[in-house]
């Protein structure tokens, strides 16, 4: 009789990173942007425009930096977050510059300013710092778990981030709204980077209170209504957001702050109540002070009845909202179903900021209906990659981050592209990555890094487990 042994390891199956097809993403991200330059070198002269070369160049060493950086140090993270964000920052670019190219803007610029330069190299180098942030955001954040270890401080840094703008000597007033910082020769949006710091803080208050805020002690109308001493948190936020709009006259940066918490209690909780209460005291808010902050009521009336307050406008602020206004929705009107070709719209009459709160009508006249489609499911895309990162964590402040995150992203494409085409008044946000803007493109390229580093911890395969000694058979073999 003979004994023969058997030892079989189960190790853990090798996860593909999908880098490869990161890669290959990239490559389309990239030769798209440079078509569509070429197209509107083409349209306005006739000829190829003489710094595609370089744009291109520019586009691609940046891409291939950020890939390499995550091939490296995020290798099993989502591989089309990079690519999307890549495609629309590189889109918002050919906007900037064709816009750059436009007659009427250069004069209105010289008969305002007396000067006129680009904005599109200010873009480029604002992307730039934007993808160091990216690759500092990675290099850093070795574990996004680390966060959770600064919840009160990040409540104390967006803060003071949101009351920046307040503060006197530093604070500027631009267009009737106190959004703004100035530090040296720069202008710096605060409330673009407070609500990375405000995601953080509400993911590690969420963790840790959701039990009891989960509870409910009676029932109104089909809905659990929280207990009294829960509704603290979200009368606070409340309070906090209608502050910053009174103050600021910021409605977009308040409705974006109140509606990312609701949406991360939500998550937290799952009670429906939160949702409505939520939605009712928005508009509650917004009501109030849209009927006595002079800059909001300037929006609304715009947003009510452009073309008949042209004529009924009391200052300048609320003539120039309506004026805004008309010209964003002749720009959309003109475009149809495919636009009018790239290059070849006339959406630079919105004026001074046709190239930053309107440059989606830019896209609606000269892309059509088809090009807006297009931008709106690339948006689409990035916040379905953010959640399926979201139910992918392992661990639930990643979850609430993520989610935290991917709702920010959401509401604020919900908010610019609602106030652009007419839904909701105007709030003054930009459009990321695609409108002109160095805080936006830099905070939301930071916004992508957490997302990957979420996405690579939640994809990485779990360690091989030691072998257990039931993984032995030993079989007995009768001659």
């Amino acid at each position: 009789m003979s004994v023969v042994t058997n030892t079989t390891t189960i190790g853990a199956i090798e996860a593909p990173s999908r880098r490869n097809t990161e890669l290959a993403l990239l490559a389309f991200a990239v030769a798209i942007p440079v078509f569509a330059y070429l197209n509107v070198g083409l349209a306005i002269d006739g000829k190829v425009p003489a710094g595609m070369a370089g744009y291109g160049l520019g586009l691609a060493l940046l891409a291939g930096v950020a890939h390499l950086v995550v091939r490296k140090w995020a290798p099993y993270s989502d591989p089309l977050l990079l690519p999307l964000a890549t495609l629309l920052n590189g889109m918002g670019l050919v906007l900037i510059w064709r816009l750059d190219q436009s007659p009427r803007l250069i004069a209105t610029s010289m008969r305002l300013y007396k000067s006129f330069s680009p904005d599109a190299p200010s873009q480029m180098m604002y992307s730039a710092v934007g993808i160091a942030m990216f690759v500092g955001v990675l290099l850093l954040l070795k574990d996004h778990r680390v966060l959770q270890r600064y919840t009160y401080i990040s409540m104390v840094v967006s803060l003071v981030l949101l009351l920046l703008p307040l503060v006197p000597g530093l604070g500027a007033d631009v267009f009737g709204a106190k959004i703004w910082i100035r530090v040296g020769g720069f202008s710096i949006q605060p409330g673009e980077f407070a609500k990375l710091v405000l995601a953080v803080f509400f993911s590690g208050y969420l963790m840790v209170k959701r039990d009891a805020l989960a509870l409910a002690s009676r029932r109104f109308m089909g809905l659990y209504l929280p207990r009294g001493r829960d509704l603290g948190p979200i009368l606070t936020i409340w309070a906090v957001s209608l502050l910053i709009l009174v103050f600021e006259n910021d409605l977009g940066t308040s409705l974006l702050f109140f509606g990312m918490f609701v949406i991360m209690l939500y998550v937290a909780t799952e009670r429906t109540s939160w949702i409505v209460m939520g939605l009712l005291m928005a508009v509650a808010g917004a009501a109030v002070v849209g009927s006595t902050a002079s800059h909001v009521k300037s929006r609304v009336a715009a947003w009510l009845d452009p073309f008949g307050c042209l004529e009924t406008a009391t200052d300048q602020n609320m003539l120039n909202a309506c004026d805004q206004m008309t010209q964003v929705l002749m720009s959309f009107g003109s475009g149809g179903i495919l636009g009018t070709g790239l290059g070849q719209g006339n959406s630079d009459l919105i004026s001074f900021a046709a190239n930053s709160d309107f440059i989606f009508a830019t896209v609606g006249e000269e892309l059509g209906l088809a090009g807006v489609m297009v931008f709106l499911l690339l948006y689409g895309l990035i916040v379905e990659r953010g959640i399926r990162t979201a139910l992918a964590a392992r661990d639930p402040f990643g979850k609430l981050l993520a989610m935290g995150l991917s709702g920010a992203f959401a509401l604020q494409i919900f908010v610019v592209a609602g106030g652009v085409m007419g839904l909701i008044p105007l709030t003054g946000m930009t459009m990321p990555f695609l409108a002109y803007g160095g805080s936006s493109v830099i905070a939301n390229w930071a916004l992508i890094g957490i997302l990957i580093r979420i996405s690579d911890t939640a994809r990485r395969p779990a360690p091989a487990p030691a072998p257990s000694p039931d993984a032995e058979m030993t079989q007995v073999v009768r001659p």
